[in-house]
């Protein structure tokens, strides 16, 4: 049962805020307290995101101690906060993989060229025997 009015929230309300994923998947949407906060988590140098971090969660613990009513918005922007991080991780994730795909196919052709390679060498080599041992052929018989 969903609390009404008023500014403080029941345990039931954070928890069916906090449940609702990105993808719609059922509940309300997330609208976030401070919309320049959440705009600030999403659009955050991956560099600032343990400072964005730290600062949420500290703010979220000194609001709890002192018992200010303001906890739940604090509860959120840490809660984007981390959305942030996990969207950058699976970011980073996806990148890895693309970026081990074209390593592995840079070594099939790096592999390719020194098979070709090899094989000129060889070639060069057994057509470069082969006019040598005419060469002192053809001076030996010539004698």
């Amino acid at each position: 049962m969903r609390g009404v009015g008023g500014p403080l929230l029941t345990i039931g309300d954070l928890l069916s805020d906090l449940a609702v994923d990105d993808d719609g998947g059922g509940g309300e949407a997330y609208v976030p307290s401070s919309p320049l906060a959440a705009q600030q988590a999403e659009e955050a140098d991956p560099s600032d995101l343990n400072r964005l971090f730290g600062e949420c969660y500290d703010n979220l613990m000194k609001a709890l101690q002192e018992n200010n009513p303001s906890w739940p918005s604090l509860m959120l922007k840490l809660c984007t906060a981390l959305k942030t991080a996990d969207k950058l991780v699976i970011s980073a994730n996806k990148d890895a993989e693309q970026l081990l795909q074209k390593v592995e196919t840079l070594e099939h052709v790096l592999e390719r060229g020194d098979h070709a390679v090899a094989a000129i060498v060889e070639s060069l080599q057994s057509s470069h025997l082969s006019e040598n041992s005419q060469s002192s052929k053809s001076k030996s018989g010539g004698k």
